[in-house]
């Protein structure tokens, strides 16, 4: 019998964590590719550390952006974001543009030709997972950890809490009580910020923000709050902690709440089944969840490279349905073609919609009206009910 009284943490960090700094501009790359060429294939890699960004990966698409393209998309990236530090500056950091022709191996395997369909960009595992104790359908402890991040981000670009910089992660601790979660036990909060300001400076701050960013009564005299617990986070960014693109695929996601294949999103083109089967099975178990047709649900898609087909496909509602498993399996087959080319059909995905998904979680996000974050939208709720007929 699963526990109903528990606690789960999950953690979320700004678009200024040197790991998202780094995944903020491969995405843009991906981006500035899918404007020349919606068929264009990229898997572009960023390393950024004291004043240096280095990109390198394997590119092929028309008209593609050059490598000074390529170093000016990169510092408007960091530009945006906001930093403007004597170690880390968007028009003083030197950047190296080490990116090459995608390997013809790959392209053989992987592209359309007569007589074989369109293969996945490489084998993997990939996992979608939706849960009904948030109105997005998220798990609450990363659905609010974004929360937080994302006011406290909008306020700083709004020049409304001076002093604070752009390096920040949260962490939030839920109590859960009969499989609902009610309140935060322990919240942490580490933001870089300017020399003067003391620790109790910064929780004068950030306060008000973290509390408009969660429920009514969820931070009570009995939270545990620790705000820049080291006492000071003057030096921030890539000054202080290398970052890599890819090494939050946690945050990306589901905050620990499900499992996870392994694979990054940021810097792939939706060739890469990395990226658009996790968006797919996120859209469907999304779809399950948003039907009633389970409380939660996880689904795992696995696929080879060079093979249109998933291998399998994978269901489980953790005992939160009255469906069988099994018949939901094949009920998530019929409602969409979960082929490379399918999946990047159905939900528009040759677009360039991807620099936005590089902070604040790939999931739990509102579908918008260019086709960013289509794998969001509800709109299958009807054809998986009738499937299931």
């Amino acid at each position: 019998m699963s526990r109903k009284n528990y606690l789960f943490t999950s953690e979320s960090v700004s678009e200024g964590h040197p790991d998202k700094i780094c995944d903020y501009i491969s995405d843009t790359i991906v981006d500035a590719f899918l404007t020349a060429d919606p068929e264009a294939r990229i898997a572009v890699e960023t390393l950024a550390t004291t004043n240096k960004v280095v990109l390198a990966g394997e590119v092929r698409g028309k008209n593609a952006p050059s490598s000074a393209q390529m170093e000016a998309l990169a510092r408007q990236a960091v530009k945006k974001i906001g930093y403007e530090q004597d170690g880390f500056h968007w028009e003083k950091m030197s950047v190296d543009v080490l990116v090459h022709a995608q390997s013809a191996d790959i392209a053989q395997g992987v592209d359309q030709s007569d007589g074989k369909e369109e293969g996945a960009g490489d084998q993997g595992i990939m996992f979608g997972y939706a849960v009904n104790e948030t109105k997005s359908l998220m798990p609450a402890p990363i659905h609010y950890s974004h929360a937080i991040l994302r006011v406290l981000a909008e306020a700083r670009h709004a020049g409304k809490v001076p002093g604070l910089r752009p390096d920040m992660k949260t962490q939030l601790s839920v109590r859960y009580e009969n499989d609902k979660p009610v309140g935060v036990e322990t919240l942490v909060l580490s933001t870089q910020h300017d020399e003067g300001l003391t620790q109790e400076d910064v929780a004068a701050i950030v306060m008000p923000y973290i509390k408009s960013a969660l429920p009514d009564g969820w931070i009570s005299s009995e939270t545990e709050t620790y705000i820049n617990p080291t006492g000071q986070f003057i030096i921030g960014g890539p000054d202080g902690d290398a970052g890599l693109t890819g090494r939050k695929i946690i945050v990306d996601t589901y905050g620990g709440a499900a499992p996870h294949g392994g694979g990054a999103f940021s810097g792939k083109d939706p060739t890469k089944v990395d990226r658009s089967a996790a968006y797919a099975a996120r859209y469907l178990a999304k779809n399950v969840v948003a039907a009633g047709l389970a409380h939660r649900c996880t689904i795992q898609l696995s696929y080879a490279i060079g093979v249109a087909k998933p291998l399998s496909v994978y269901v489980d509602t953790h005992g939160t349905s009255d469906i069988d498993n099994a018949k939901l399996e094949v009920a998530v087959t019929e409602v969409m073609d979960l082929s490379p080319r399918g999946i990047r059909t159905h939900l528009g995905l040759n677009k360039p919609i991807y620099a936005r998904t590089a902070a604040y979680g790939h999931f739990g996000r509102e579908p918008e009206a260019d086709g960013g974050f289509s794998w969001e939208k509800t709109d299958l709720v009807e054809s998986l009910k009738a499937a299931l007929l």
